[in-house]
């Protein structure tokens, strides 16, 4: 995230002593991957970050998988899925592999708690609702169409607005460092021009609240595939400045700048965001390819090393029938996938789209998690052999 950022009162040079109103000294914490050569930044506390009265082991967070894995195209229905639970902690996992897990929750209530993924950056798909991410860097507003980048370690809570539509999360959770894809960024870091996104799209923390409060105060923390609860003697989010690179911030689906041309322009033009082993795309509103005789939907392929994953954020979609706003399909390494019969030819005059999707596609092969099979649609890998419309099993009440 190489944009720096500031917020609250830091001291004159790093490293030096930061003194509190009563003569004692602030707590100095660095936080940032790849050791002290990474992004990161320095954080400074009213109480010790490592002032802890107690932990226990809460649960094991380990994702089982399908035991079939009869190579097909699969069709997964959020739409499905049952409101209820926390943010953070009941997370319905989909797809997975060692570098990039994929999960859904649709929660019904706020955390008490303050949460830390230890074990993996987080790309969190704001769905639906909005409201505001705590975190010791402080708060950052987030909406409808957001991505929220959260680096791992981060510690943050999720307050929703009462006022936006219930809260639907689909989240990624990377083994590796998020980033920006490498062919946007000059060689200082910088966005180059003809980037789809720029810095003024990209959202940082703006208030800096500091909690100086004693007493019992749980923060959860997921490492080893199992949730630990850390109970600090003070309010974690105790940070009177901060400064540096490494933090939480957004970026909405709506201020990625589609890449068009006279015909079709590959996947590739919709890459948004950057990790190890995986990439994410939007694909966004924009206008079809304008050359003579252009087919604006994609040819089919096979991307013989890659598993491509799309979350459909509204109903329409260029090359597909039978998807429905929420729907995940799920396209392996091994076979050919493209438009659904009928879909080429309608999309040859058409002028533009108002199509709205997250694609991941990881290098690795994915495997599906058992937890994904009640919302599955058994049928659609047919639903390429009916000219009339695919063959899927209609959405359940």
């Amino acid at each position: 995230m190489p944009i720096y950022h500031t917020l609250g009162r830091i001291p004159r040079k790093r490293h030096m002593a930061f003194r509190k109103p009563d003569g004692g000294l602030y707590s100095e914490q660095l936080m940032g991957h790849e050791g002290f050569t990474g992004t990161s930044s320095l954080l400074y506390h009213v109480y010790p970050p490592t002032a802890v009265r107690s932990v226990q082991c809460i649960r094991p967070m380990v994702i089982e998988a399908d035991e079939d894995q009869t190579l097909r195209h699969r069709h997964f229905r959020t739409s499905q899925v049952k409101r209820g639970g926390s943010p953070t902690l009941d997370r319905i996992p989909l797809l997975f592999n060692q570098d990039i897990a994929m999960l859904y929750v649709e929660p019904d209530r706020e955390d008490e708690h303050a949460y830390r993924n230890a074990q993996a950056d987080e790309v969190v798909y704001v769905s639906k609702g909005g409201g505001v991410l705590e975190s010791p860097f402080g708060d950052l507003p987030f909406r409808e169409g957001d991505y929220l980048v959260i680096h791992r370690g981060i510690l943050h809570r999720y307050r929703f607005d009462p006022k936006a539509d219930p809260a639907k999360l689909l989240i990624f959770e990377s083994r590796g460092h998020v980033r920006w894809p490498k062919r946007y960024r000059n060689e200082f870091g910088q966005l180059i021009e003809g980037a789809p996104f720029s810095e003024r799209d990209i959202r940082r923390p703006t208030e800096l609240r500091t909690h100086e409060e004693r007493g019992d105060f749980p923060i959860l923390v997921k490492q080893y595939d199992r949730i630990t609860e850390v109970i600090l003697d003070h309010h974690p989010f105790d940070v009177v400045g901060w400064d540096g690179y490494f933090y939480p911030w957004a970026f909405n689906i709506h201020d990625f700048e589609p890449i068009v041309g006279r015909y079709h322009q590959p996947p590739p033009v919709h890459q948004t965001f950057q990790g190890d082993g995986f990439v994410i795309c939007s694909f966004c509103p924009r206008p079809y390819d304008f050359g003579e005789d252009a087919v604006p939907a994609p040819y089919h392929h096979s991307n013989v090393d890659s598993d491509e994953v799309l979350y459909y954020a509204s109903s329409e979609f260029m090359s597909r029938k039978g998807i429905e706003f929420g729907s995940i399909t799920h396209h392996p390494d091994g076979i050919p996938h493209g438009p659904h019969p009928g879909r080429t030819e309608a999309s040859i005059g058409a002028k533009a789209t108002n199509e709205l999707a997250v694609m991941m596609d990881s290098f690795r092969p994915l495997r599906v998690a058992k937890a994904a099979l009640p919302y599955e649609d058994p049928a659609y890998h047919r639903s390429w052999i009916d000219d009339k419309g695919p063959a899927f099993s209609p959405p359940t009440t």
